[in-house]
């Protein structure tokens, strides 16, 4: 099980968040974060006293983190944050890494001309959102730009899966922005990638990818610090 300490904590948003969809994304980045340890209960009323909301969108955003695998729902009892464990955390990045190297191969083979011209806006979009330094926006915007990736492999099994996993690990995939540089670093590789899938390039889109979505080497040490700065506990950690 991770248990992660953090010291320093920044909501997405300057105003209170009134959406499900918004406060699924300050609770999902909480947990994330450690804010929210595993095992920590979310109680509906307490979280809607919080963010000033009824119970409606409250209990909405539950659901979604529950689907995302995030949260526990127990009949007739609070919520908890579920416990992950490290080495399951990072089986799932290694099989997203995989799933899009997938994607990325097939989409270079099978995108036509408008799926192409889409992408490559989408990628300016997204360059946009990094000039202004904007890392929620930029977070959106990426998500959606993977997204016209998975469509373009024009294989719907595929594009589920790896839909299903890209939200259980959203949370953990948004942390990687606050590593300094990251998000420069990012649409660098967005730009090879789109280059590659432009031209047809089935093997380089794919390594792309899986380079991309990896948790490895010098880039894993700064995620993994980013995630506690205090303190990391490990049960079931691969020896």
């Amino acid at each position: 099980m991770i248990s992660l300490k953090t010291e320093d904590h920044e909501t997405m948003t300057s105003k209170p968040p009134r959406h499900a969809d918004q406060l699924r994304q300050v609770l999902e980045e909480e947990i994330a974060s450690n804010h929210l340890a595993p095992g920590a209960r979310l109680e509906e009323v307490a979280l809607a006293e919080r963010f000033g909301v009824s119970r409606t969108p409250i209990r909405e955003a539950l659901q979604m983190l529950s689907a995302s695998g995030l949260v526990e729902l127990r009949p007739r009892r609070s919520a908890i944050v579920a416990a992950l464990s490290l080495e399951l955390l990072l089986e799932m990045f290694e099989t997203m890494a995989e799933m899009e190297s997938i994607c990325g191969r097939l989409a270079a083979r099978r995108m036509n001309s408008r799926e192409r011209k889409e992408l490559k806006k989408q990628h300016e979009v997204c360059g946009k959102a990094g000039e202004v330094n904007d890392r929620v926006l930029y977070y959106e915007e990426n998500v959606r730009f993977h997204g016209l990736i998975y469509a373009g492999s024009h294989n719907k099994f595929l594009t589920k899966e790896v839909k299903n996993l890209q939200r259980r690990l959203q949370a953990y995939r948004r942390l990687q922005l606050n590593i300094s540089g990251r998000m420069n670093e990012s649409y660098a590789e967005h730009t090879a990638i789109t280059d590659a899938i432009f031209v047809g390039d089935e093997e380089m889109a794919g390594r792309l990818l899986r380079g991309h979505v990896s948790v490895q080497g010098n880039r894993f040490g700064d995620w993994l610090s980013n995630l506690s700065t205090a303190q990391l506990v490990t049960d079931n950690m691969p020896s």
